[in-house]
Parts: structure tokens; C-alpha cells; sequence
């Protein structure tokens, strides 16, 4: 019997995805050409944070960051979920000053943000720079080990009986009801979704969907050096570039003791090896911000690469002139674990025909459909 609903994908979003149509009886078929939680799932970094850049991506945020505080209890400690909480750092005053606009917008909509003038940002994280101007310190954001999660949604969730997942099963194409698989095969389902990040460019060729590569190193252990995620308030400005390749300072404690290191972008290459002039810059820039980075050792770099939209929002909802027929969950950019809890919710309550947790508009397919439609190629 064919499935209610078919999902192409077993990232963190598909996966979300499945686990959500699950529990409302659906019984869900998932499909991935690789393993469960690869992709850019197991090449980012698992945070789990607010953030304002708009007010679309605040409201698909931090209703998604709500939703992973309330599924954190019953997680696995090798799920790796800590809310260690983010702490973006002011380098100057510019800064300091952006960080106090932050902290405003964030108390405006009962987001917990706290600044920390100097002197409180050395006590707080003794090996960053002493001549850091401040930050500003967003408590709940926390971090998780997505691979790990998604094979929990997949596999353990309440209603992952629900579930069924077919990995190592490449798809050719999608249509409204059915898809074919490379081997020939065709199934059918009453809904099709496409949740494959970059890889839905190859099933639906029109989707306007940019690769964004990024580099990670992580370091041997030091448990206890830093606390928090820390990120600079230059991160927003690298994350705005539309060319070349930018680096900001990000680095992450992990459970383990480890710290992970990031962050650059570049848009010109789709080439996944690492390149170490980029992986220098991003470090050196890191050093700036942590100057005991240089005597730490790294054991592993990598990278991944981010499918980034126009506007920076995914695209959730029907694919209209993409696809008709089908589903689309794609275009999280750096935001894919973050946002993939509120994701589903939002995708479940279209299939549904019921009333959303937030509203869906900012996210639908359709804002890019005038676009393809005059695009001459």
C-alpha cells in the first residue's frame, strides 16, 4: 500500500517532517541516497539559536528554538543537546552599540538577552580578548548533535511506527503524487515532499537555491576553556555577502570538551575539499576574538555547503510552478537544525488544511514564482 506521505531526504528537516506527519496518523515513507542525518545535517554546526536578521527569521526561529527546548528532555545524551546559550561579542563600540539594539529588539518579544559590559564579558569567558568592548548573552539558545537527532525522529519518536526509511535509494524525479527512483522503480504516496536541501535542485531544477560552502575545524579537548557559543556581531555582515568568500568568528563548546570552530562562506566553488587558505583566514580571525587558539590542536576540518534562497528564508509549502503537486521543505541556509522543528509544524499544518503556529506566508514557495516565470532560461 502506498504511503501517505513520501519525503525525499533524511536530514534534520526531512526527518522533522516525518516524525510531525507521523503523529498525525500519516504513514510516512522517507527516502535518502546516503544515510540518515548526512548532508549538510552532519556538516553543520547544531546550534539552535534566535536570530533577528528579519522578522520572518525571528518569528521561524525562536518559535523553532521553543520547540527544541520542549523535545530536549527526552533526547539521548549522545544526542549531545546543552543549553550552553549564545554570547555574541562587541569588538568596538559600533558593535557594543549593535549589541544594545540587539538586546532591545530581543526584551521587546520576551526573548531572555542580557549584556555584558566589559569587564562582565571577561568574567563571564575569561580566555576571550581583553579588549573586547561587551556582548550580549541570549540564554536558551543551546546546541544539539543533529546526525544523531534525526535518526531519533526517524526511528525512536513516539509515532516512529509510523515511519518508514529507505536509505541508499538515490530518486530520479517527483511528480504530483509519486516519484521514480534511479533503479526505475515508482512509488506512489498522496503527498510528496522535498526535503534535500541542495539536492532538490536535481528534482526540481527551477528552485532557487544557492550553494553557500562553509569550513568547521574542531580541536582536541579542553573542557571548560569556553562556555558558551560565541559569535561576533560581525557574523550577521559576513552572512549578507553575495560573493566571494567572508569569515566570522564562531566557536561552539562541545559536550565532549571539544571546541568547533567556524566560520566562513564563499559562493564561488562546489568543490568540497578543504581549502587551506580559507581555513587560515577563517582561524586567524578566530584568534582575534580567542587568542589561545593558536596553541590549541585541531584534529579535523571539513566543510559543507549551505542551500541558501534569495531572501535567505526557506521555502515551505506547495512548489506551485516549481513542482506542481508537490511539497517543498528546503532553503534553511545556516538555519536547517534550528528551524527544523518549526519547519514541520508549518508544512504539517498546509498538508493538513488546518491553522498554523505562526504565520506561513513569509515562507511559501510562491514569493519566487514570478521570478521563474520570467526567467528566460
Amino acid at each position: 500500500m502506498s504511503a501517505d506521505a513520501l519525503i525525499v531526504g533524511a536530514g534534520i528537516v526531512g526527518a522533522a517532517c516525518a516524525a510531525e506527519l507521523a503523529a498525525h496518523g500519516m504513514r510516512v515513507e522517507v527516502l535518502d541516497a546516503q544515510r540518515i542525518g548526512g548532508g549538510a545535517t552532519a556538516a553543520g554546526m547544531g546550534h539552535l539559536v534566535v536570530m533577528n536578521d528579519s522578522p520572518a527569521e525571528f518569528a521561524l526561529s525562536r518559535y523553532s528554538r521553543d520547540l527544541w527546548l520542549q523535545l530536549a528532555p527526552r533526547l539521548r545524551a549522545r544526542d549531545a543537546f546543552a543549553r550552553c546559550g549564545t554570547l555574541w561579542v562587541a569588538a568596538d563600540e559600533e558593535e557594543w552599540q549593535a549589541a544594545r539594539a540587539m538586546q532591545k529588539a530581543f526584551a521587546a518579544q520576551d526573548v531572555a538577552a542580557q549584556l555584558l559590559g566589559a569587564a562582565e564579558l571577561r568574567a563571564c569567558e575569561p580566555a576571550l580578548a581583553a579588549s573586547l568592548a561587551g556582548g550580549l548573552r541570549i540564554e536558551h539558545d543551546s546546541i544539539v548533535y543533529a546526525p544523531t537527532v534525526a535518526e531519533w525522529l526517524l526511528t525512536q519518536s513516539p509515532h516512529a511506527a509510523n515511519i518508514r526509511v529507505r536509505l541508499m535509494t538515490p530518486v530520479a524525479s517527483v511528480d504530483a503524487g509519486s516519484v521514480t527512483l534511479a533503479s526505475g522503480e515508482r512509488i506512489g504516496a498522496k503527498h510528496v515532499i522535498v526535503a534535500s536541501g541542495l539536492g532538490a535542485r536535481q528534482l526540481v531544477p527551477s528552485l532557487p537555491l544557492q550553494p553557500k560552502k562553509g569550513h568547521l575545524l574542531i580541536t582536541d579537548r579542553y573542557p571548560g576553556l569556553i562556555r558558551h557559543q560565541l559569535l561576533e556581531l560581525g557574523y550577521i555582515k559576513s552572512a549578507h555577502h553575495a560573493a566571494g568568500t567572508s569569515v566570522a568568528f564562531n566557536a561552539q563548546p562541545r559536550p565532549t570538551g571539544q571546541l568547533l570552530i567556524g566560520s566562513s562562506r564563499q559562493f564561488d566553488t562546489t568543490d568540497p575539499a578543504v581549502e587551506m587558505p580559507v581555513l587560515a583566514q577563517m582561524l586567524q580571525r578566530a584568534a582575534r576574538y580567542l587568542p589561545v587558539l593558536p596553541t590549541l590542536n585541531g584534529i579535523r576540518a571539513w566543510t559543507g555547503f549551505r542551500a541558501a534562497s534569495p531572501d535567505r528564508l526557506p521555502l515551505i509549502g506547495p512548489a506551485g510552478e516549481f513542482a506542481p503537486g508537490v511539497w517543498l521543505a528546503v532553503g534553511h541556509e545556516g538555519l536547517g537544525v534550528t528551524t527544523s522543528l518549526a519547519t514541520a509544524k508549518l508544512l504539517a499544518a498546509q498538508i493538513m488544511a488546518s491553522a498554523a503556529p505562526i504565520p506561513v506566508e513569509p515562507y511559501l514557495p510562491v514569493r519566487f514564482a514570478e521570478q521563474v516565470a520570467h526567467d528566460p532560461s
